[in-house]
């Protein structure tokens, strides 16, 4: 019989593809076409996760802070710097004293010599290699600075800046990158023995791992150990949530795949080192193993030992459980169980290990606030900084700001500024009126413009309303210095002997209502001399002196040297009646300290962007100069306000040191202020209520003595008021403004003033001809 046909192939077996177009008939191709589906859409799950890892992996990974520095310390011989200066500057930057000095960080001072080693740091523009040196110091400055291994002179050197503050991203997250080159070995191989022994050979995943971590979780009953890889947590952490679902665990393992595929170990460690997770202070997360360094230790991470570095790494499993400071036994026993770990893989010796396990927690015991320790000075810098850049710029793009604060000036006024408000309320509040007093202070080089210092608030911490600069105040008669140098410009008019006429005065302002002046004592003295209105501080004499220069030339005086304002021209304005803040009042100071020279004031010197290149260079601005030879004699009435004026505490407070300045002291004792200077600083000081209530407190009893608490913490440096070539000295006589040549006079008051181009008294005064007879010529005879 002929064999019938069969639908076998031609091996016998039957043929698949038939059986299933005939099971499932029709609904094959339905079926194909899911399947085919899946793998496209597949496809394009795995396109997207592949896309997103490179965008964010080769793009900018990390919005980093604005980090905001202090200037550099600048060691060279003739630098004035005292050993107890040195010690502070050195202890703010946490170096450790320890005996050689030998180490990156460390410091010994000894009497008058010093050995330091300093850290290496990339200013803008040139990198500053590590310094070991000596220094010697003597009658407050740098004698020498020496390389402690060849002995021979340095003759400049740069001290890593002081971090003061940082302004941060939106979402809190806190780091410091580092490159994988500069990371200690101890850290990464602690890192890999204790979280993923496997990294260098798996591709992403570890089922060796993953197994090991169920057989260790099934014994103990609980969760263990964990099998992600490094890389997984580094997916988990830079790209997706922490929820526990299916999608994401898948997500996770295929963008880990991705990121093994498309990147090298190097660059994928370097990203966990720096992205990792490792504590939280406030609203500020701590990420990565650089800022961890600065936040448990204060110390950068190369200079941490193997017991520190281990803990960090311990605390990649859970910071927040693993808190030391919370959790101090729970913190060492993982970190011992990080150095067992190291232990028993090899990874190091076992010598290294157990001295470290012996070693107990030595974190820092205060946490390191997201806020700056200095809140006034660094709401200063962002303030300067809005003109120049955006927001979202600074808290994003990792820009390095280099700041002309003197850390040593800075804490010292702080200090002294405390100090000083207290001893004023224990005398003067028993009766609890001045409860809630506030203050302000500025401190500054005239010269640069630099500011040094900056305190808002009486508790300098506190990061509130900026008082130094936001805080306008009627600024009384801190502003007549610049009345009386309206005059002296015109030296053959008007000079310190000058009569002015302290009698009663009413003038019509020009809304027709009269104004009548008073001085602070009530009292009314007839014809006084510039210099005695000036140094007791005469209100009504300094308003007819105003009068008679014209208030719109004191305006002009006044925005030469920097005002930034335009005052109504009203008499008033004479004695202080103008809103201004701290630093306003600093900045027109710095041209009576300057010789007559606006400088402006500053408070950031470079802007580098976080490839260390300049952005913005802030230089010295000159705004405007008067004549020196008016400042000059200006400065010699102001050094008498200190001596034997209305602020002459100061002169017995700085024993005898020559400084010059003027007290101020507002309408029903509202404000009083303080603001003066010496041979290199100019500061001011403020005192008063926000809600501008009285104090009872004058300028001289109040702010004075606080401002000579601050220059003798900060250190004077004498004025030098002798040597002007354009200026002779002479005696007068305060009762007439006339010359007085005699020693032996009948002269109730004698002063010897100073007077620029020749402009002194030519006539004699009455006391001296009449005590004196042979002296009487025929000219003098003529006027009598």
């Amino acid at each position: 019989m002929p064999r019938k046909s069969s639908s076998r192939s031609r091996n016998g077996s039957p043929s698949r593809r038939g059986r299933i177009w005939r099971l499932l008939g029709a609904g094959g191709w339905v079926l194909t076409g899911l399947v085919l589906a899946g793998v496209a859409v597949g496809a394009v799950y795995v396109h997207q996760l592949d896309r997103e890892i490179r965008e964010r992996f080769e793009g900018q990974r990390w919005a980093l802070p604005a980090r905001v520095y202090a200037r550099p310390l600048e060691l060279y011989a003739g630098r004035p710097l005292t050993a107890a200066a040195l010690e502070t500057e050195l202890r703010a930057l946490n170096y450790r004293e320890t005996p050689d000095a030998a180490g990156p960080g460390e410091f010994h001072i000894d009497g008058s010599r010093a050995r330091l080693t300093t850290r290496p740091f990339v200013f803008g523009d040139d990198p500053e290699p590590a310094h070991s040196v000596r220094l010697r110091l003597a009658n407050g400055r740098v004698q020498s600075v020496s390389d402690l291994s060849s002995g021979r002179n340095v003759d400049l050197m740069r001290v890593e800046p002081l971090l003061i503050g940082s302004i941060y991203p939106t979402h809190g997250e806190d780091r410091i990158l580092v490159d994988i080159d500069e990371v200690p070995r101890e850290l990464i191989v602690a890192l890999l023995a204790i979280e993923d022994r496997r990294f260098m050979s798996h591709r992403g995943l570890d089922p060796v791992g993953i197994g090991r971590a169920m057989v260790a979780n099934l014994r103990a009953g609980r969760t263990v150990q964990g099998g992600s890889t490094l890389t997984q947590q580094l997916v988990k952490n830079f790209y997706l949530t922490h929820d526990q679902t299916l999608t994401r665990k898948l997500n996770e393992a295929v963008m880990a795949l991705l990121l093994e595929h498309r990147y090298d170990k190097r660059e994928i460690l370097e990203a966990y080192l720096n992205e990792v997770f490792l504590g939280q202070a406030g609203e500020r997360a701590i990420h990565g193993f650089g800022q961890a360094a600065h936040f448990y230790y204060q110390r950068p991470l190369n200079e941490l030992r193997l017991d520190q570095l281990a803990l960090l790494v311990g605390l990649a499993r859970g910071a927040s459980y693993y808190d030391p400071r919370r959790f101090p036994e729970r913190a060492r026993q993982r970190r011992d169980r990080v150095l067992q770990a190291m232990a028993d893989t090899g990874l190091a010796e076992r010598e290294r290990v157990d001295r470290a396990l012996a070693t107990e927690l030595d974190v820092s015991p205060v946490m390191p606030g997201g806020r700056s320790r200095f809140p006034a000075f660094l709401d200063l810098v962002r303030r300067e900084l809005r003109a120049d850049y955006a927001d979202e710029d600074l808290r994003s793009e990792g820009l390095r700001i280099f700041t002309t604060m003197d850390p040593v000036v800075q804490l010292r006024l702080e200090e002294r500024l405390v100090r000083g408000v207290d001893q004023v309320v224990r005398q003067r509040g028993q009766d609890g009126r001045l409860e809630g007093l506030q203050a302000a202070a500025v401190v500054t080089d005239p010269q640069s413009g630099e500011v040094l210092g900056v305190v808002g608030d009486r508790d300098p911490r506190y990061p509130g309303f900026n008082r130094a600069v936001e805080a306008q105040r009627q600024v009384g008669s801190v502003l007549k210095p610049f009345v009386y140098l309206a005059a002296l410009t015109n030296p053959h008019r008007y000079t310190l002997a000058t009569l002015l006429d302290d009698s009663p005065l009413t003038l019509q302002l020009p809304h027709g209502e009269p104004w009548t002046p008073r001085n602070f004592d009530r009292e009314h003295r007839g014809p006084v001399t510039a210099w005695e209105s000036l140094v007791q501080s005469y209100n009504v004499a300094t308003v007819r002196l105003a009068e008679d220069i014209g208030v719109s030339q004191l305006i002009g005086l006044l925005q030469t040297l920097g005002l930034q304002r335009n005052p109504a021209p009203l008499p008033s304005l004479a004695l202080g009646a103008i809103e201004l803040s701290p630093l306003e009042v600093a900045g027109l100071y710095q041209a009576l300290a300057n010789g007559g020279y606006a400088t402006g004031t500053r408070v950031i010197r470079d802007v580098l962007d976080q490839n260390d290149e300049v952005l913005s260079h802030y230089g010295l601005a000159l705004q405007g100069a008067v004549a020196d030879g008016s400042v000059r004699v200006l400065t010699h009435a102001l050094h008498d306000v200190t001596r034997e004026g209305t602020g002459r505490r100061i002169d017995t407070r700085l024993n005898g040191q020559v400084v010059a300045g003027k007290t101020g002291t507002t309408s029903n004792f509202r404000d009083s202020w303080f603001a003066g200077f010496d041979d290199r600083h100019v500061a001011v000081v403020w005192l008063g209520m926000d809600d501008n209530r009285a104090t009872g407190l004058t300028g001289g009893v109040s702010a004075a003595p606080v401002w000579a608490e601050i220059m003798a913490g900060i250190g004077v440096q004498s004025l030098r008021l002798e040597g002007h070539p354009g200026i002779d000295y002479r005696g007068v006589d305060l009762a007439s403004g006339l010359r007085v040549d005699n020693d032996d006079h009948a002269c109730e008051a004698v002063k010897t003033l100073p007077f620029w181009q020749n402009s002194g008294p030519e006539r004699r005064a009455e006391c001296d001809l009449s005590h004196d007879p042979s002296q009487q010529g025929w000219f003098e005879r003529l006027f009598r």
